[in-house]
């Protein structure tokens, strides 16, 4: 029995001795440059894909924006 479990052992030893050794093939990358071409989308086509919300978010903003600077007009310049 003793001897049976020496022979395993050593066989699979000898098996992963020749496995580990071998030559592997190296894979060759190929790397390819690819030009993309940007959309040069119009303020139209933007606006279509907008929402509701984010178009009457922007025109909130304008109109804060306007009475923003009236005020700082109002105050003045304190130098």
């Amino acid at each position: 029995m003793k001897r049976l479990s020496i022979l395993a052992g050593g066989l699979l030893m000898f098996s992963a001795v020749l496995t580990s050794c071998r030559d592997t093939a190296e894979k060759e990358t190929i790397v390819r440059e690819v030009e993309v071409e940007k959309e040069v989308k119009t303020p139209e086509e933007v606006e279509e894909k907008e929402g509701i919300l984010e178009r009457t978010a922007k025109e909130v903003d304008k109109e804060v924006n306007k009475e923003i600077d009236e005020e700082i007009d109002k105050i003045g310049d304190d130098n």
